[in-house]
């Protein structure tokens, strides 16, 4: 499938640090798509992770999905069912776990102008993020491929780092 098949409105979920953010990045950027980070609007700015108040972050979701172009990574399940109404294509990226706890390591140590980042945070390792990836993972992993098999919009999986590479490269995108 191509991107162009995904429409205007396209939803990102996966694993945590699978890839969503900077996949939405370069999509946002080739298609000219308003790019929405699900984490930004979660966490409060400016802190080490602490989440908003339930109503304020349903608020600035339900406002972020009234454009007509926009790519939205993350997954807070709750919130799926009205941001699927609006969306025209789906992607779920089910990237290996080792490659989701390399990709926590290398941008808690070395990327300081992380695509998706918190503003004002500061991203560190740490074992219950760790412990998440390793052992939480595994059970989301299972929810997210039997949901996305219920989802009728034009949709994708991407299950290996080469095949995402692939879509990177068949549709024009750069990271």
């Amino acid at each position: 499938m191509k991107l162009d098949d995904l429409g205007t409105r396209i939803c990102i979920m996966g694993p945590s640090n699978s890839g969503k953010s900077t996949l939405a990045e370069a999509i946002g950027r080739a298609r000219g798509l308003e790019v929405v980070h699900l984490d930004q609007l979660h966490h409060l700015p400016h802190t080490d992770w602490v989440p908003r108040p339930p109503e304020d972050f349903a608020a600035l979701h339900d406002k972020a999905i009234t454009g007509d172009r926009w790519v939205i990574d993350g997954n807070y399940s709750r919130l799926l069912p009205q941001r699927l109404k609006r969306a025209t294509g789906f992607i779920l990226l089910d990237v290996p776990t080792t490659t989701s706890l390399y990709r926590y390591i290398r941008r808690c140590w070395f990327e300081r102008d992380r695509r998706g980042a918190l503003e004002g945070g500061r991203d560190s390792v740490k074992w219950d993020m760790i412990r998440h990836i390793v052992v939480a993972t595994r059970a989301n992993r299972i929810r997210y491929r039997a949901m996305t098999a219920g989802i009728s919009l034009p949709k994708m999986q991407i299950v290996t780092g080469g095949a995402l590479a692939a879509f990177y490269r068949t549709n024009d995108l750069r990271r």
